[in-house]
């Protein structure tokens, strides 16, 4: 991550994944930060981060909470949701979770990787505006196509979204397809708008028979069976934070 300004330290420490904002404003507090060797209590301290140095003391991990991250595979049929209206939810399989907070939804309709986390700065790096990690996913369509076709999505184009506040339609951000076969390919998006993938292969006059979400950034679905999960090792931690 390139910074050309400076920021206050909480915001530094946040994007790099020390701690969250408010967990770093009670580090600080308690003395446990260190700025370039010293140790400060100031709130709203600027840095600059091309040549400042940002440290927490050792004492200061066992004052962060402990967290929580989950790789489950979401099947088909199962809301991505905490409202007992939307039907049988996620939380309704794993209710040992229930305190954990779904990163990037799923539709119903769709399966595969499907990120559970108390983790703020997961959270952030994941959907956050600033962050555009990729999302892959392989999609079947019932209608034949070929690498041409979709390689008129990877450019972008313009979905109509009502919900922006200019009230302008603006495109999708540039893609990744690859073909591999007739009714089979893999889309990668860097961006997640509500049901974008089904709205992007209408664009193409093509009906999704079967969406799953195979990785996002550095996670994989891998062999992980539907309805199956598993915690995050700390490497894929560390990973997404990056």
């Amino acid at each position: 991550m390139l910074y050309t300004a400076q920021m206050r330290i909480q915001k530094y420490m946040s994007e790099q994944g020390i701690a969250s904002r408010r967990e770093a404003e009670r580090l600080i507090k308690e003395g446990l930060v260190m700025l370039n060797g010293r140790v400060i209590r100031e709130m709203g301290v600027q840095i600059d981060p091309a040549k400042d140095q940002v440290k927490i003391l050792a004492s200061a991990k066992a004052k962060l909470p402990q967290k929580t991250s989950v790789v489950f595979y979401k099947p088909r049929g199962i809301a991505s949701s905490r409202l007992r209206n939307e039907g049988k939810t996620v939380y309704d399989l794993l209710p040992q979770f229930i305190k954990l907070n779904i990163i990037g939804r799923l539709d119903r309709a769709s399966e595969g990787l499907l990120l559970l986390s108390d983790d703020g700065v997961i959270a952030k790096a994941v959907t956050g505006e600033q962050h555009l990690m990729e999302k892959e996913y392989l999609v079947k369509v019932r209608e034949e196509t070929n690498a041409g076709r979709l390689k008129k999505l990877e450019p972008g184009i313009v979905l109509d979204d009502p919900s922006i506040s200019s009230g302008q339609a603006r495109p999708t951000l540039p893609c990744k397809t690859k073909f591999l076969d007739q009714h089979t390919f893999l889309i990668t998006l860097r961006e997640g708008r509500k049901h974008q993938i089904r709205r992007m292969c209408a664009f193409l006059n093509l009906t999704i028979t079967n969406l799953k979400r195979l990785r996002i950034g550095p996670l994989k679905l891998s062999n992980l069976q539907p309805g199956k999960f598993r915690l995050l090792t700390p490497q894929e931690v560390s990973a997404l934070k990056k």
